[in-house]
């Protein structure tokens, strides 16, 4: 489980925004670059090519 101290000063690496921690907690969404970022053995990997892009909502 990530610390809310950790939390609190991780980063997106690629605009150097806020993360936040996914409902299932197994990840970390930047909103604005639309990446999620894993969480493997509790520990956040931070890096770009290793993030999944995101879906955009459709809005019917």
């Amino acid at each position: 489980m990530i610390s809310k101290e950790l939390l609190d000063i991780l980063a997106c690496p690629k605009c150097k925004g806020p993360v936040e921690l996914t409902e299932e907690k197994d990840g970390l969404v930047c909103t604005s670059c639309r990446l999620l970022y894993e969480i493997r053995d509790d520990i956040p990997v931070m890096l770009i090519d290793e993030a999944k892009k995101l879906e955009e909502e459709k809005n019917d």
